[in-house]
C-alpha cells in the first residue's frame, strides 16, 4: 500500500472485501432505505424484497416504504432476528449508524459502495466478533446464492 493510498481506495483496487455468508441471511434492516425510485436507498430495497428477504427498513421520514413498516433508527429495530444491517448511507453518517447498531447487539454489517470510508474499517477492525463487507453490491453478492 501506497503512504497516500487509504485501506479503502486498496480494496477498491482489489475488487472489495466480502467476510459475510449470505447463504443463511434471510432478515435484513436497510439504513438508508427511501421511496425514492432513483436512489439506491430504494432500489437496494426493491431487489431484496423482490428476492424474498424480510427486511426491515431504516429512515426516520417514512412510516412505510413498499409496504413495510419503516424503523426511525437502530435503536427501534427488535433486538432479535435480524441477520445483517445493509447501509446505503454516506460514509459520515454510516459511522454514527454502525457505532448505534454495534452498541444495540448488532454484528453483521454490509457496507454498499460509498457508505464505507477508513474511519469505519479501523472501527470495526477493532471489535471482537464482528462480520462485515466493503465495496461489494448487495444487490449483485445476493444473486449469487
Amino acid at each position: 500500500m501506497t503512504p497516500s493510498m487509504g485501506k479503502i481506495s486498496e480494496l477498491k483496487q482489489q475488487g472489495g472485501l466480502v467476510l459475510i455468508d449470505l447463504k443463511n441471511i434471510k432478515n435484513i434492516a436497510i439504513i438508508g432505505a427511501t421511496t425514492n425510485k432513483e436512489k439506491y436507498g430504494y432500489k437496494v430495497l426493491k431487489n431484496l424484497k423482490d428476492k424474498g428477504y424480510t427486511l426491515y427498513p431504516i429512515n426516520p421520514k417514512y412510516n412505510k416504504i413498499e409496504g413495510i413498516e419503516t424503523y426511525a433508527s437502530v435503536k427501534d429495530l427488535p433486538k432479535e432476528g435480524i441477520d445483517l444491517i445493509v447501509f446505503v448511507v454516506p460514509a459520515k453518517i454510516g459511522i454514527t449508524a454502525v457505532k448505534e447498531a454495534y452498541e444495540e447487539g448488532f454484528r453483521r454489517f454490509w457496507f454498499q459502495p460509498g457508505a464505507e470510508s477508513d474511519e469505519i474499517e479501523e472501527y470495526l477492525e477493532k471489535l471482537p466478533n464482528v462480520e462485515y463487507s466493503f465495496i461489494k453490491c448487495i444487490m449483485v453478492e445476493t444473486s449469487k446464492n
